[in-house]
Order: C-alpha cells, then sequence, then structure tokens
C-alpha cells in the first residue's frame, strides 16, 4: 500500500512539474519564437531612451504576518507645496528635436508651403508644426515633428530637385529624377504636380532612363510575376510603370524591379492628369544601383 501511495505522489509531482515547464514557455510578451521581433519601419525617426511606465510596489501582503500594533500618529511637518511649471508663452510642449533640425528648418523655408520656420536649429511650436505637416504629406512615420535622418533626407532630396533639367514638351510630361528619387509632372513648362518622393528599381532592377510614352492604364494591375495588385498603373516601358507603392516608400533597403513606386495620393493625382500617350522623361542614376 505504501508503494502505491509512493507511486502516485511521483506522477502527480512529475505531470505540476511538466505544465509549469509548459507554462513558462507560452510568454505572452514573445512572439513564441524565441527569435526578437522585428523593428518598426522608420524607427531612425523615433526618439530613444523613453522612460518605462513605473509599476506599483509590491508589498507583501501575507495573511500569516502579523498586524501592528496602533500607534499613535505623530504630526509632520508642513511639507512645501511642490511648485508647477509655467506654460510656455508661446504653448509649445516639448516637440521632440533631432539632430538635423536646423537643415530641415532650411529646406522646408526653401520648399514653402508647411508654416512659418526659423531657421536656427532650435524646436519651436512653428517648426513642430511645419515638420509634422510636412512628415504627413510625403509618407514619413512617425509624424511627431522630429527633424531625424530619414526626413532630412526626403526634405533635401525635394528642395535640390531641378524641375527644369526635365526635357519636357509643350504637352504634358511625368518627368522622373532617379538620382534624387523624386517625381513630378509639367504641362508648357509649368509644374502641375510636385515634385515628390518615389522609389524606383533596386540594383539588379535599375529603372532605365529614356524617354517614353504611356502605352497602357489600369486603375488596379495584377502583376503576373510578383503576385501583388499594382493600384493606379500607368505602364510606359515594357513591364515598367508608375503605380502606387505597395510597402512603406521610405525603406531604402528595398525597391521596385523597375516600376516608379508612389504615394497613394501622387498615385491618383498622376493618374487623374495621365493618359494615353502621355510623355515620360526618366534622368538620372539611382544610387547604389
Amino acid at each position: 500500500m505504501k508503494r502505491v501511495r509512493f507511486s502516485v505522489r511521483v506522477v502527480t509531482l512529475a505531470a505540476v512539474v511538466l505544465v509549469g515547464v509548459g507554462a513558462c514557455a507560452l510568454d505572452p510578451r514573445s512572439d513564441r519564437s524565441g527569435a526578437a521581433a522585428p523593428a518598426p519601419v522608420a524607427q531612425a525617426e523615433r526618439v530613444s531612451g523613453a522612460s518605462a511606465v513605473p509599476t506599483p510596489d509590491q508589498t507583501s501582503t501575507s495573511p500569516s504576518a502579523e498586524p501592528s500594533r496602533t500607534a499613535t500618529p505623530k504630526p509632520s511637518r508642513t511639507a512645501k507645496p511642490t511648485p508647477t511649471a509655467k506654460p510656455s508663452p508661446t504653448g509649445f510642449t516639448g516637440c521632440p528635436q533631432g539632430e538635423h533640425q536646423r537643415a530641415v528648418e532650411t529646406y522646408l523655408a526653401r520648399l514653402g508651403g508647411f508654416g512659418t520656420v526659423t531657421v536656427d536649429g532650435k524646436q519651436s511650436a512653428a517648426d513642430c508644426a511645419a515638420i509634422k505637416k510636412f512628415q504627413r504629406r510625403y509618407g514619413l512615420s512617425p509624424a511627431e515633428g522630429r527633424a531625424g535622418p530619414s526626413t532630412y533626407d526626403v526634405a533635401k532630396r525635394l528642395a535640390s530637385t531641378d524641375v527644369h533639367r526635365c526635357k519636357a514638351g509643350s504637352g504634358l510630361t511625368f518627368c522622373v529624377d532617379l538620382t534624387r528619387q523624386t517625381v513630378w509632372a509639367m504641362r508648357g513648362g509649368k509644374v502641375v504636380l510636385g515634385p515628390t518622393v518615389t522609389r524606383t528599381g533596386m540594383a539588379g532592377y535599375a529603372t532605365p532612363s529614356g524617354t517614353y510614352s504611356v502605352a497602357n492604364r489600369n486603375l488596379k494591375e495584377w502583376s503576373n510575376p510578383y503576385e501583388v495588385w499594382l493600384p493606379y498603373w500607368q505602364r510606359f516601358n515594357g513591364g515598367i510603370g508608375f503605380h502606387e507603392t505597395t510597402t512603406y516608400l521610405h525603406d531604402k533597403s528595398i525597391g521596385s524591379h523597375g516600376c516608379v513606386n508612389l504615394l497613394h495620393r501622387d498615385a491618383v493625382r498622376l493618374w487623374e492628369l495621365g493618359s494615353i500617350g502621355t510623355r515620360v522623361v526618366v534622368f538620372g542614376r539611382r544610387p547604389g544601383t
């Protein structure tokens, strides 16, 4: 009888141990794969060193602990009230400042259209609002007003684009600057769209320069080799065309297979402007291709 009870205890203990191991392995904070979770897109734009939310103290409340004797509380000295921070006279609440503050201010002042910016390298409420507006317009994430590397890169490319380098005709012309990765449209020597951002062919699939014309258009084209939908498709060279991007446009580690990727609003506007026969001028070369 003692041997039976001993065997039952051993089996019970083994079952508890196994269940415990399984429960610890299923950590809800992990992806259960053992690999680190991928960093979010445009992580370089985020401010590092953010404070974690403090957790409440875990004071022991064991029922076996003896209650303390009631003591007469001693009067404490009157504590001086903590002074409250005075609001900024400009209403500025602390928008993060990036390492490219002055350069971004310079480019936004040159581009215009994003609000008042002061080129002094110091973040202000007006600067923050202008940078946020710029980031939202060109799909930069997070749009928190910080002048980080991606914001600096996009602002520089747009501000340095020379629209007159495009050999546009008298009619409508779509222009693609591969070097600066920008796109715009001209009609009769005047800009009717842009410049705006793009991402063209990656290494091994470089978008070729040259003069072409739109040969085919489709609101939603299916790509047979890559099995993906291409919204607002306008083909101008073989299997190469303009279309809305299906991934984060500012991820430079990837690129298209030769097509000219656009943000949604720009793909829509280019579609509204274009038609079969629209002239397309592509020049320069994407860095790294």
